[in-house]
């Protein structure tokens, strides 16, 4: 038991704040929903609960994943993250179909719903607490890369680095600015339906929230199915390659391979170096390397292979053609 809470405090705290704002906001909505029957409402009912059991699912997988590595799992649990997101990304698709369902109901068949004020409140206060977990998301992705921003240069910098971020804030990033743009959507269907009487704008606004929620369903399985096959982390690559060309020691980079595993990163390198070099200096400069690359973020594990240099440059920076 011990173990387990040490973990959870090691959990994306990101997650952790969208899961328990959702669920409050899932409440607030759902007795909205109950009172006034009004179709956007139920779409962000969904929405938020959906989000709320997913944000739930991701933080207790950012904690398991970072359980050490043990005799039965040697490489650790690194990929449990992307596994728990495959599994969460099923109730967002659940609760993305329901909402579709319910809003082609209402598009067909519309009717007009009460409570005008109480929907409008609702959505209002929703809309400001989904932005506030967002600019959280856009914080902790800046913080998660190293990039330094405030006011409105966090909207651009986080947009620009989304894909540099931790599989979990990635996904609280996602759903919560869909969320934003699901709130804002729906105050917009409420107003005009109730001011026009196009009733069926509330319809189609619940069918709108649904396919932007199959969207992130779409594109946060494709991030992390190559999660779970193993990725290659390509700018990684290209930053520790450079980093060793500049060891003055190493005359070449015969591969170098770096695995992304959830938040993890696994580096398999090797070398080439002066053949006149005796065995203790090539273990010297084996050791300078492997210290080198595990100060980098996210580096867990480091494999050097040393060959002799063989007069034919390999290696090349990415965006370089091949050396002649």
């Amino acid at each position: 038991m011990g173990e387990l809470l040490q973990l959870l405090k090691r959990g994306n705290k990101s997650a952790m704040l969208a899961a328990i704002i959702n669920t409050i906001i899932s409440i607030i909505k759902g007795v909205a929903f109950m009172f006034t029957g009004n179709v956007a409402m139920f779409a962000e009912t969904m929405h938020s609960l959906g989000d709320a059991a997913n944000q739930f699912f991701v933080f207790i997988g950012s904690a398991l994943s970072k359980k050490a590595p043990t005799e039965k799992y040697p490489n650790g649990f690194g990929r449990l993250v992307n596994l728990v997101l495959l599994g969460a990304v099923l109730i967002v698709g659940i609760m993305a179909f329901e909402t579709i369902k319910e809003g082609w109901h209402h598009t067909i068949h519309p009717t007009k719903s009460s409570g005008f004020l109480i929907n409008i409140l609702v959505l209002a206060v929703s809309t400001i607490l989904e932005t506030f977990v967002l600019f959280k998301a856009m914080k902790e992705i800046l913080h998660e890369i190293g990039v330094e921003a405030s006011g409105p240069s966090v909207f651009a910098k986080s947009f620009a680095n989304l894909g540099r971020a931790k599989p979990a804030t990635k996904l609280v990033f996602m759903e919560d600015l869909v969320a934003t743009l699901g709130g804002l959507l729906a105050i917009l269907a409420v107003v005009i339906a109730h001011f026009t009487n196009l009733h069926q704008l509330e319809g189609i606004a619940s069918m709108l929230i649904g396919a932007m929620m199959f969207f992130v369903v779409g594109k946060v399985f494709l991030d992390n199915a190559a999660g779970v096959i193993g990725q290659a982390d390509e700018e990684m690559e290209n930053k520790i390659g450079t980093m060793v060309m500049a060891d003055p020691d190493v005359m070449d980079i015969q591969d170098i391979t770096v695995i992304k595993e959830g938040e993890d990163l696994h580096v398999e390198l090797e070398i080439e170096i002066d053949p006149k070099l005796t065995v203790a200096a090539a273990d010297d400069i084996k050791d300078r390397l492997e210290e080198k690359i595990m100060a980098e973020k996210g580096v867990v594990d480091v494999t050097i292979e040393i060959d002799e240099e063989d007069g034919v440059m390999t290696w090349k920076s990415r965006g370089d053609s091949p050396a002649e």
